[in-house]
Formats: C-alpha cells, sequence, structure tokens
C-alpha cells in the first residue's frame, strides 16, 4: 500500500467524513495526487459565493485538490488541483464562533478561491489552524543555504586554490 491511500482514510476519518463520501472522491484524488504523498487534511469545505453544491478538499505536502459534488445528479467533478507553490496569496482567517476556516488562495490561472471549512468543536479551528500554517507558511520561507559536501581539509584556513565547500541554494 502506498503513502496516500495510507494516509487518505485516516485523514478523512480525523475530520469525521464518511468512509462511503470519501471512497467516492478517491478516484479523483488519486488522479491528481502521487503515491509518495502524504495526506494532510480530508473534509468538506464549501464556497461562501456559491452555496449550492458540495465540496471536499484534499490538501497534501505538495497539493491543494478539490472536488465538487452536483446536488442533483451527485455528478463528482474535479475543481481545483494544484501543486501548493502555484498557489499565491494564500490567507486563511480562523474563527472560533463559526467554528470554521475560511481558506483563500490565488490560483495559477489568476482565478481567486475562497473555501469555508466548517468544524464540529472551537477546538479543532486551532488544530486546523496550525495545520495550514504548517502547509504553507513553511514553503514559503527562503531557502537556505546547506553543506552538502566539503572537499580537502578546510582547518587550515582559506588559501588560494584551495577547495572551497559545494553550497546549495
Amino acid at each position: 500500500m502506498d503513502v496516500f491511500s495510507r494516509t487518505f482514510l485516516p485523514a478523512a476519518a480525523e475530520t469525521g467524513l464518511a468512509v462511503q463520501t470519501a471512497s467516492r472522491h478517491m478516484p479523483i484524488f488519486r488522479r491528481c495526487v502521487g503515491s509518495g504523498d502524504a495526506t494532510v487534511l480530508v473534509t468538506r469545505c464549501s464556497r461562501p459565493e456559491r452555496p449550492v453544491g458540495e465540496y471536499l478538499l484534499l490538501l497534501t505536502h505538495r497539493r491543494l485538490v478539490v472536488t465538487r459534488q452536483s446536488r442533483v445528479l451527485h455528478r463528482l467533478r474535479l475543481h481545483l488541483n494544484a501543486e501548493l507553490r502555484e498557489l499565491s496569496d494564500v490567507t486563511w482567517s480562523p474563527d472560533p464562533r463559526l467554528p470554521g476556516v475560511e481558506l483563500a488562495a490565488t490560483a495559477i490561472d489568476g482565478v481567486r478561491e475562497r473555501f469555508l471549512i466548517r468544524t464540529q468543536h472551537p477546538k479543532q479551528v486551532w488544530q486546523l489552524d496550525t495545520l495550514l500554517h504548517h502547509a504553507f507558511r513553511t514553503r514559503l520561507r527562503t531557502p537556505r543555504e546547506r553543506l552538502v559536501a566539503t572537499i580537502g581539509d578546510l582547518s587550515a584556513g582559506p588559501r588560494a586554490g584551495a577547495p572551497r565547500p559545494v553550497v546549495v541554494h
């Protein structure tokens, strides 16, 4: 069993999503997400500007995928499929009074997407806030130089023509 399969159903159960609902959306998610990508969050959501239709949001370490199910015929469609690095101006507003979190991001095509994720308890709002912070803010940090390998002995100090460390940006 691959990483995605091992992490998808437990993440769905954590948010109270029925196994049948998660399994129904699984084929679409499977086409969008790699087998080695771990699921961070699977939850129902809605769109504040379009209350008709049900949406299911999948967040992995690399992608954000949202599916839509029509109310009348219950047809599933892909609404959004984007790598996290392709999203810009990602914001979220936790509100324990709702309780819920509004997530907004601009997709690569310039369309501003907004989703309202409702939670059952106010405590879950802060858990969701922490999860989104980890998924989006940690990836936005500027890459630091890291030492990959050293060639030769640098203890004598730098000298002309001496080997230098290999640095990756």
